[in-house]
């Protein structure tokens, strides 16, 4: 074989060779799919249901003078960035180095105890009353990111950080009350038993936050890899309005000793004003907010009733510390 075939089979193999290679190396677009778990780190006291504030109370009643009497109180803490997420992320590589992604992420909270109060008759276990709000959060986000990488081609650490913007979030919270009163006029074997179970969202003012991982990529084929990171969010969120959605409340008259229903009274979310169904947050109540002036039975007067009621704006935070695992598609 002389000196130009061999030249010529060295210059067909390197050709073939960057053929190869060209055809293996992937493009410079990703797609990340992702699940999770994320932790509080950031416990605060949670905000007031209506007038029920973050306590876990027992009360006893002293049924000839009612007066109360508190037994025990312990303040409700806790954060709204404990849940599971997931995440679609759209990425491109800039260099060896450095790539910019795009994750849309939707989160859910665990239930928390925002409220409980427990009446009791003084010197017995009768209970005439309860009080139990709990709350969770929905929400979805959009939280562009930069990645820092050495670049390594099997198993490549990085870090990534950027912003986090809700697009969309819902603080909802369920409460569900029992009360156990005497009836005017009747006697003491005739009392009016109450059940209220009433659903209210709030919504949030728009917002951002922060967000941070420490992770790695490893390569499991030509174009797919796996990874797992490490991420740290910080996202304070504020009240903006809220709205009960759901309401459902019976009242019966019964006969304790008989057990026979006398009458029965019921109130729907149709049934409530404008001022117990709609709330506007606010920095500061004065004169001129629309705030309760009483009550009537288990309705709540205002000073206006056919407006939205006046509060104090909330603060929660849905961030958290958590463990994020999925799949990486090159193109």
């Amino acid at each position: 074989m002389n000196r130009k075939t061999l030249l010529c089979l060295a210059l067909l193999a390197m050709a073939f060779t960057h053929g190869a290679h060209a055809q293996s190396t992937p493009g410079k677009f990703y797609m990340k799919v992702a699940g999770g778990y994320f932790f509080s780190v950031s416990p605060g006291q949670f905000p007031d249901v209506g007038p029920y504030p973050p306590r876990d109370e027992h009360v006893a009643v002293n049924p000839t003078t009612g007066a109360t009497t508190t037994l025990s109180e312990r303040v409700l803490t806790g954060s709204y960035g404990e849940g599971v997420r997931g995440g679609l992320s759209f990425g491109y590589t800039l260099n060896k180095h450095f790539a910019i992604e795009g994750t849309f992420n939707y989160f859910h909270s665990k239930k928390n105890l925002m409220t409980k109060n427990l009446t009791t008759v003084q010197g017995t276990n009768t209970v005439v009353g309860s009080i139990e709000s709990h709350g969770h959060v929905n929400a979805i986000d959009f939280a562009p990111s930069l990645v820092v990488s050495p670049g390594y081609e099997k198993f490549n650490p990085y870090v990534r950080f950027g912003f986090v913007v809700p697009l969309w979030g819902r603080l909802i919270i369920e409460t569900d009350a029992t009360r156990t009163s005497s009836v005017p006029g009747q006697p003491a074997v005739v009392v009016a038993q109450t059940t209220i179970h009433r659903k209210e969202e709030i919504k949030p003012n728009p917002t951002f936050g922060f967000q941070g991982a420490l992770g790695f990529n490893y390569a499991v084929a030509r174009k797919l890899d796996i990874f797992a990171e490490a991420e740290y969010r910080n996202v304070p969120v504020r009240s903006k309005s809220k709205e009960v959605t759901e309401y459902d409340e019976v009242t019966r008259i019964v006969n304790t000793t008989t057990g026979a229903e006398i009458a029965r009274q019921t109130r729907g979310v149709n049934d409530l004003s404008t001022a117990e169904r709609e709330t506007e947050y606010v920095t500061v109540l004065d004169q001129n907010s629309n705030t309760p002036t009483g009550t009537t039975g288990t309705k709540t007067n205002y000073k206006n009733d056919n407006a939205p009621a006046n509060d104090l704006k909330s603060y929660i935070n849905i961030g958290g510390l958590g463990l994020n695992a999925g799949v990486r598609f090159r193109f």
